[in-house]
């Protein structure tokens, strides 16, 4: 979520123009959801470990490698394949459902808020460092340190590593009756797909990703062109993901409370709200960061009860896939 701090850094240097470098991050964005589906089934199949190593190192390959692309299809290979694809096999499919696996039903609400908070503090630990190695040492050096820190994860791998297939049967996508036997995950796909709800659910999470690519990648030009220094950009990355932290844990704890339509339908509209109030607003440093600070609220705790929801209607032994599919959407 730091990588919007470079955007002007590499339009200056490759002098390819915004549209060029937005489209590398765009098909970033498109590529970290299809692969969520397919590193989902393989979790599904052989355990998160193996798929959350493959995935953290590609992440620091396309990460070091960016500043030697001087091309549109230099930058979509490096950002847009390699360390987005990296993060879609790190990322929340995988992660929710070998988090889910762990913990029973009743606390899986918080489980999938503290998962989605780790993330989010990720975001608040590493914006303002990330902002900071900008000008400290130049951007080509600050990605490629940041490149090296993501190697960090790896040990997660470990912890991770073994078999998913002890999951158990997956309920019929109708939501009536129990499975004999888990189903492949086309016909999981195909089952969730003749789901009304399941396809009212990735609507909704559709617009949620529009917002918060946006978000990760434009906030920090936003800011700039209001006329702020670039640390203004970096801070509001940063709070982003600090109360997005609050917003994880504080859905989590609600999931396990309230039905999570209903609190699905309670963040879409606050954010909604904020947008509107934010355009009205005079853009100074604190209204950047208060925007900031209530869009973090709502930024990803839209992931605790989408997750739940899923396992909900499908139950647990095509988690990763669904939830997957979902994320491709988003």
């Amino acid at each position: 979520q730091t990588m919007g701090l470079v955007l002007s850094s590499l339009n200056t240097a490759t002098g390819l123009g915004l549209g060029s470098i937005s489209l590398a991050f765009a098909f970033g964005q498109l590529w970290w959801g299809l692969t969520q589906p397919f590193a989902g089934a393989f979790a599904d199949r052989v355990g998160a470990g193996r798929v959350l190593f493959v995935g953290v190192a590609l992440v620091a390959l396309g990460t070091i490698i960016t500043p030697f692309m001087t091309t549109t299809a230099g930058l979509i290979f490096s950002i847009g394949v390699l360390a987005a694809g990296g993060a879609g096999m790190a990322g929340p499919a995988v992660l929710m459902a070998a988090a889910a696996r762990m913990i029973p039903a009743e606390k899986r609400g918080m489980a999938s808020g503290i998962v989605n908070a780790g993330g989010s503090f990720g975001q608040f630990l590493m914006a303002p460092i990330a902002g900071a190695l900008l000008v400290w040492a130049g951007w080509a050096s600050a990605m490629q340190i940041l490149g090296l820190i993501v190697l960090l994860a790896l040990p997660a791998a470990w912890v991770l590593g073994g078999d998913a297939r002890r999951a158990g049967a997956v309920l019929p996508a109708g939501g009536s009756g129990v499975a004999t036997r888990p189903l492949s995950s086309m016909q999981a796909i195909a089952g969730a797909l003749r789901n009304p709800s399941y396809l009212m659910l990735a609507g909704g999470f559709f617009v949620c990703g529009f917002h918060v690519a946006f978000l990760g990648t434009h906030l920090p030009g936003v800011v700039a062109s209001c006329g702020l220094p670039t640390q203004w950009g970096a801070w509001s990355l940063g709070i982003l993901g600090l109360f997005n932290i609050a917003g994880s844990l504080l859905m989590g704890w609600a999931v396990g409370r309230w039905r999570m339509k209903s609190l699905l339908s309670l963040v879409y509209g606050a954010r909604a709200l904020a947008v509107v109030l934010f355009l009205l607003a005079p853009k100074t440093g604190a209204v950047m960061l208060a925007f900031a600070a209530v869009m973090g609220l709502t930024f990803l705790s839209t992931l605790p009860p989408t997750a739940g929801l899923v396992a909900k209607f499908f139950g647990m032994a095509n988690m990763a896939t669904l939830f997957g599919v979902v994320m491709l959407t988003h």
